[in-house]
């Protein structure tokens, strides 16, 4: 692997997931020279899962989720700025300049700066007791509004809205989810597991507003209830909105964009040694197409694949994405990406919410859903959730009828 050393450093603007992983792959793969990691939030570079689960409801510190122990970056010259924002990008000049007006040159720059809360903009947002969550500090502030007995909304119903209704329900506070769609996590999974996902939540005492949209926030001083575009008025203590992010794009960067920063199939964007990796990036992948991830496993394996090519490897990135989602004593796991199908296959019976569901688009495998029954992939190498990522990664058109058989192995599928 080529490596170019200079005097400036390489330069990674964020310390999420892609950020911290992007520092860390330097050194494993031998690079030398000087690394700045430039931060908005305070701490070290972790993974955020735990926010809307397992720390969330404090069962969990952030100890084990730590890309690196917070003394490794100082142990590995990772001169990490925690705190700092930056302020422009000069892709001629190769230079970054911070808020505070310093100058950074840089031989290369890794933009992973991530996404930001979007929010509601309906009257009575900016009453306290709305909460959003996706940094340390927001998920403190509703563990302290989450005492049992207490009455929350949530507004969205995708996977952190599912996940934050799941965990404040098993924290005692009675939650009512307020969402457009249909069922819980429709536009990513269907309706017929949208569907057995919502039976979980209401057999937990969750009040599911379907087809329904926030209109105004009410209250003197705080929050204390939420009306609807059909008149309801659900009293509250407060509410946590989950609507997605939107990518994290500095201002005036001169790369091209389109939801995002677009990247090639090295994370390489429009301007010379300007890389971009995690939720901001918009990457051309060899099997789906453009497309922008926001999970916790692409966000750590895109941050080190941007690293690599910032050393000189030419290897496409070409991983076959994968999440989970944890809610009560339920897992779902997923492989590939798929956002239209024409057909969904299921194995198993969505009576009994036990199932593995086949995203097929013109015939081909193009995604799976594990619910109950799948295993990690990543981990599981012999379990039908691998077995699934194989039929994705192989473009399968097996039979309809087959895939739904579920005495015929998925491993006898995946390996013709």
């Amino acid at each position: 692997m080529a490596t170019q050393i200079t005097g400036r450093p390489i330069v990674i603007l964020g310390g999420g997931l892609a950020g911290g992983n992007a520092a860390a792959t330097l050194r494993d793969e031998g690079f030398p020279g000087p690394v700045v990691l430039i931060s908005r939030e305070p701490g070290v570079p972790f993974g955020r899962p735990p926010l809307s689960k397992t720390y969330l409801r404090s069962e969990e510190s952030l100890d084990g989720w730590y890309v690196r122990p917070a003394g490794w970056y100082a142990d590995h010259d990772v001169e990490l700025r925690s705190g700092a924002s930056v302020a422009a990008v000069d892709p001629a000049a190769h230079t970054v300049t911070l808020d505070s007006g310093e100058e950074l040159g840089y031989q290369k720059v890794l933009i992973a700066t991530g996404g930001r809360n979007r929010r509601l903009g309906v009257p009575g947002a900016d009453l306290p007791g709305l909460h959003y969550l996706r940094t340390v500090a927001e998920c403190d502030a509703i563990k302290r509004e989450a005492v049992p007995g207490r009455r929350a909304v949530v507004v969205g119903s995708g996977f952190i809205g599912c996940e934050v209704t799941a965990s404040l329900t098993q924290l005692g506070v009675h939650v009512t989810t307020v969402f457009p769609g249909q069922v819980p996590l429709e536009t990513v999974l269907g309706d017929e597991v949208g569907a057995v996902v919502g039976a979980f939540h209401r057999a937990n005492g969750v009040d599911l507003r379907s087809g329904e949209q926030v209109t105004a926030f009410e209250g003197t001083g705080r929050i204390e209830a939420v009306v609807t575009a059909s008149g309801q008025r659900i009293p509250c203590d407060f509410a946590v909105a989950g609507i997605g992010i939107v990518p994290e794009v500095l201002n005036g960067l001169a790369v091209a964009q389109e939801n995002g920063i677009l990247a090639d199939e090295l994370c390489r964007t429009s301007a010379p040694d300007v890389y971009a990796a995690g939720d901001v990036a918009n990457i051309l992948h060899p099997l789906f197409g453009r497309i922008r991830v926001e999970h916790y496993n692409n966000a750590e394996k895109q941050g080190a694949a941007a690293a690599r090519s910032m050393l000189g490897s030419t290897a496409p990135y070409d991983y076959l994405y994968t999440f989970w989602s944890d809610q009560y004593e339920h897992k779902i796991e997923y492989v590939g990406h798929v956002t239209k199908w024409d057909e969904f296959v299921i194995r198993g019976r969505l009576t009994e919410a036990k199932l593995i569901g086949f995203y097929l688009v013109g015939g081909v495998v193009r995604a799976a859903v594990g619910l109950d029954r799948g295993g990690d992939p990543e981990l599981d190498l012999d379990g039908e959730m691998a077995a699934c990522a194989r039929l994705v990664a192989g473009r399968a058109r097996p039979a309809p009828g087959v895939l739904a058989d579920d005495r015929t192995d998925l491993w006898s599928l995946a390996r013709r």
